[in-house]
């Protein structure tokens, strides 16, 4: 057996075969409920395998996974690794130009999607002449065009599991089957990550031990698994779409424990499956979706018993100091961790106990992290500035993107390096300080701003919600610094003024660091993890205004 993602997960069924692995709600209280335990899970996956192959779908073969979170999703997942096809992540909320550009980009030759998507399916597919095999998942909407790909309409999804083997007869697997996972940042369109199962399992999800020693063979994972007992519950609230959630699902798998999903982020929800499923571990994405937990624990679901939760860490966004502190009041027992990470890199550390406002975002880095001068692509030495980079297990490149891979991948002194695009510095200790997405940076007559550090201050104001930082052009200092600001609901924030924002800016920041530009507005947009849209905060900006 090799560091292959199917083969572990194969070890881990055959170890604890009755024990429970996935348990689907949607949401508690409809009676949408679906729960497989590790054998139920992994004849599952051999049968959408089977159906995938029967139907040409090779080794090396790219498959679109275009669903909200269900089984079916962790269905897809498995059953392409098991037949080595490569799984494609696809976003839920991109539109007809954005998807027919990553159905191209991906190369995909088989789509797995939710019915709900059906007409914008059948309207990019003219455009995307290499798919020829499609999947639906539920009925299409009512008059929704039917898509055709290779003059094939979809399988319902049903249909293609029940005419699948249960067998699990594959051929043999390798550590250099590929996972593909696209990202699409804070800007730009996405770019597909490509990573070799051995360097994902070890970079992404800590080597089947992410707080302890890694395994140091592939047999290990499941002979710990046989040693420890059960009880641990991981529930990944983003979209699986979205690297955190992929990987905590693969973590959990890993340990031979309980994951648990909801189709869709709804925070009461969220809440009461904690409860209802005892559920210990939590991950999410920053303050756009740990900020309406704490609202509902502090409202409506006052009381709600989350004694059995451990951790809850956020990988994606940071967790600013204020929402922290409002959810350490309510959960004083669970631990929270403002993981560092990226979907070129997996985990690269976490942040320190001091880490806010005034030290800025600080993380103590595993041993493969430093900061480094990206034009000579060595470690700077203590109090320099550089980008944070990553050697060891990292990817091979961006998919069909060599000029891009050229930028962002290297090798040297024998391993090989990816270049993230945030800017840091290190001090004497290796502590690492995060200034912000280098793409981002500021740069108002010649100082250099970081809209993570503004938004941090912008948000511990009891009547800011949400706030996006960007640069908007100046004639006389080049850009100045702008913020939208999502304005908390209550009387507090109906009266809450754009100068009163820069006040309460002017108290924590240097004077060229406050906002000059502040738009007030009822809802900030994110993506569906909680990552800012610099994008749309640029057009809501629009020109500079007073």
């Amino acid at each position: 057996m090799e560091y292959n993602l199917a083969d572990l997960f194969e070890s881990i069924a055959d170890t604890v075969p009755r024990r429970e692995a996935l348990v689907y709600l949607d949401h508690p209280g409809t009676g949408a409920e679906r729960r497989l335990s590790y054998a139920e899970l992994d004849q599952a996956a051999n049968r959408l395998a089977h159906h995938l192959a029967d139907h040409g779908i090779a080794p090396g073969d790219h498959v679109g996974v275009h669903l909200y979170n269900g089984v079916e999703y962790v269905q897809t997942l498995l059953a392409c690794l098991k037949i080595r096809a490569v799984p494609v992540n696809v976003n839920y909320r991109y539109i007809e130009d954005e998807l027919a550009y990553l159905y191209r980009d991906a190369d995909l030759a088989a789509l797995v999607f939710d019915g709900e998507f059906t007409a914008r399916v059948a309207a990019v597919l003219p455009r995307a002449t290499g798919l020829r095999h499609l999947v639906r998942v539920g009925p299409a909407p009512e008059g929704a065009p039917e898509p055709v790909a290779a003059g094939r309409r979809p399988v319902a999804f049903a249909e293609a599991e029940a005419a699948g083997s249960a067998a699990r007869d594959f051929a043999p697997r390798s550590a250099d089957d590929l996972f593909l996972l696209y990202t699409g940042g804070t800007t730009g369109m996405p770019k597909g990550v490509m990573w070799r199962a051995e360097d994902l399992f070890f970079s992404g999800l800590g080597g089947g031990a992410p707080t302890g020693e890694p395994v140091s063979r592939p047999e290990e994972l499941a002979e710990r698994v046989a040693a420890g007992g059960e009880g641990l519950v991981f529930f990944p609230t983003p979209p699986l779409m979205h690297g955190t959630s992929t990987l905590t699902l693969f973590i959990g798998l890993n340990y031979g424990q309980k994951v648990v999903l909801h189709r869709k982020f709804v925070p009461e929800e969220v809440l009461r499956t904690v409860e209802r499923e005892r559920v210990t571990a939590v991950s999410l994405v920053g303050d756009a979706m740990l900020r309406p937990l704490v609202d509902a624990l502090a409202g409506p679901l006052r009381g709600t018993d989350c004694s059995s939760l451990l951790a809850v860490s956020s990988s994606g966004a940071v967790l600013s100091q204020t929402v922290r502190e409002q959810f350490s009041a309510l959960v004083p027992h669970a631990v929270l961790i403002n993981n560092f990470g990226s979907s070129e890199s997996g985990f690269n550390g976490t942040a320190t106990a001091d880490s806010g406002p005034q030290r800025g975002f600080r993380i103590t880095v595993n041993d493969g992290t430093a900061v480094v001068d990206p034009a000579t692509r060595r470690p700077v030495p203590p109090g320099g500035t550089g980008r944070i980079a990553l050697r060891g297990h990292v990817p091979l490149g961006y998919y069909n993107d060599p000029a891009k891979s050229a930028e962002t991948f290297f090798e040297a002194d024998g391993a090989r390096w990816v270049l993230l695009g945030d800017m840091a510095t290190v001090d004497e200790n290796g502590v690492v300080t995060v200034l912000g997405r280098g793409s981002q940076c500021i740069n108002t007559g010649g100082e250099k701003v970081y809209p993570e550090e503004v938004e941090e201050v912008l948000k511990s104001h009891p009547d800011i919600y949400d706030a996006l930082v960007a640069g908007v052009p100046d004639e006389k200092w080049g850009s100045r610094v702008a913020a939208v600001v999502q304005v908390r609901a209550g009387a507090g924030g109906a009266s809450l003024t754009a100068e009163a924002v820069r006040e309460h800016a002017r108290t924590r920041l240097a004077g060229y660091k406050v906002p000059r530009t502040v738009v007030l507005t009822e809802r900030i947009q994110r993506s569906p993890s909680g990552k800012a849209d610099y994008r749309w905060a640029r057009d809501v900006l629009g020109p500079p205004r007073r």
